[in-house]
């Protein structure tokens, strides 16, 4: 008997030992206190159907993997054919087709990508906003490279849109290997400490980023609409913030929307435990009606308004692997479900929408409009600003 006793105290602890070296290694420590937390949180009362914003923000980058010119070229014309197809065939609630988001990266510019891009945004299937990965960067050139790249992309491709007030070029962000505000614990992918004053003061009206995981760059902060406050002297200041309220005022320097994060407990990794979920769409883990239940589950939402739910996807669509589940059967199939499963008009409404779309309705919902939120898709932009600019900056 004793020996049964030790034998399965041993088991216990070697299991236990081997799930927190398996929390390390996928950096679940970073958030698990506020996943856990969520578990417990009481679900908000809605009243009338649940409207569910879908965005896909793309890493569009065609150098991936240092290809050659003509690879590059074929990848972004495969995106220019078909992605019309595909959004083609699907509606939402408000009759748009389905809409995409290239999150372009600065450094791989090559004028006939952009022109490609900005076709499909003339066409009303894309937008096209700012991506960029730098490293060992200063204050200085990561503000000189995101004007110039802003203005190049504003002027000689007619994309990124003007603020309704100050006439500013503004964009969204997504940064490089997930290293906002110098995150990354070795400093690489970044350097610059003071990054969320210098997007505000750039132009950037909200970051996509997040999440990160399971990269170690990941916040504590999941599931949530908040405004960041920087601390210059301090990396990863966006691990916090304020949550945005209906007609709360603003508070912060940058805006930040996040995608999905949870666990999976249909999905385990070893056996043991869950895997998962960040609302990443690729060949390996392409999108699945599954997993589409678990990212408007999780009920990303401004607070005092749970009945707009916000769901931002992220992917890498330039890699052929991803390409595939993209725009083949894998997303065919998904938005089928999601046009049939939440879209009856009663209980659910679906809403495609692009980045500055989504940006839009989450500051409509901010400013305590209510109703259809496919109302609000310019809401700043063709209706001016009546408490705060349109940027994420805050004054």
């Amino acid at each position: 008997m004793i020996m049964a006793l030790v034998t399965a105290s041993m088991i216990l602890l070697a299991g236990l030992l081997g799930a927190t070296r398996l929390i390390r290694q996928r950096n679940l420590h970073l958030w698990l206190g506020a996943y856990v937390r969520g578990l417990f949180r009481p679900r908000a009362k809605t009243a009338g159907p649940i409207h569910v914003m879908v965005c896909v923000a793309d890493h569009f980058e065609p150098g991936w993997n240092t290809p050659t010119r003509d690879r590059e070229t074929a990848r972004v014309a495969e995106w220019s054919r078909r992605l019309p197809v595909l959004a083609g065939r699907h509606r939402d609630g408000d009759g748009m087709p389905f809409r995409y988001t290239f999150f372009y990266p600065e450094e791989q510019y090559r004028f006939e990508h952009l022109d490609r891009l900005a076709q499909l945004r003339r066409q009303g299937f894309a937008d096209v906003e700012i991506h960029l990965h730098h490293d060992a960067d200063t204050s200085e050139g990561v503000r000189a490279t995101l004007e110039q790249f802003k203005t190049l992309l504003h002027t000689r491709h007619g994309l990124l849109h003007r603020n309704a007030m100050t006439g500013e070029i503004e964009y969204g962000f997504i940064h490089g290997n997930w290293a906002l505000d110098n995150c990354a614990p070795d400093g690489r992918d970044c350097g610059v400490n003071d990054e969320l004053v210098v997007l505000k003061e750039t132009g950037c009206y909200a970051d996509f980023t997040l999440p990160a995981a399971p990269a170690d760059r990941q916040t504590r902060t999941i599931n949530s609409i908040y405004y960041a406050t920087d601390d210059p002297d301090r990396p990863k200041s966006h691990d916090s913030g304020v949550a945005l309220r209906v007609g709360a005022e603003p508070t912060g320097d940058l805006l930040i929307i996040q995608g999905p994060l949870t666990l999976n407990w249909r999905r385990r990794a070893h056996g043991l435990l869950p895997r998962i979920e960040n609302g990443e769409l690729s060949g390996d883990n392409p999108p699945t009606p599954e997993r589409a239940d678990v990212w408007i589950r999780q009920g990303i939402h401004v607070a005092g308004r749970p009945e707009w739910v916000f769901v931002k996807l992220h992917t890498h669509g330039a890699n052929e692997k991803n390409m595939e589940a993209l725009l083949g059967s894998p997303m065919d199939r998904t938005l089928t479900y999601l046009e049939r499963q939440y879209n009856d008009g009663q209980n659910w409404v679906l809403h495609y929408v692009t980045a500055r779309e989504m940006f839009n309705i989450v500051k409509a919902a901010e400013a305590g409009l209510g109703g259809n939120p496919g109302r609000w898709r310019q809401y700043l932009d063709a209706m001016g600003v009546s408490r705060e600019s349109a940027t994420c900056a805050v004054h």
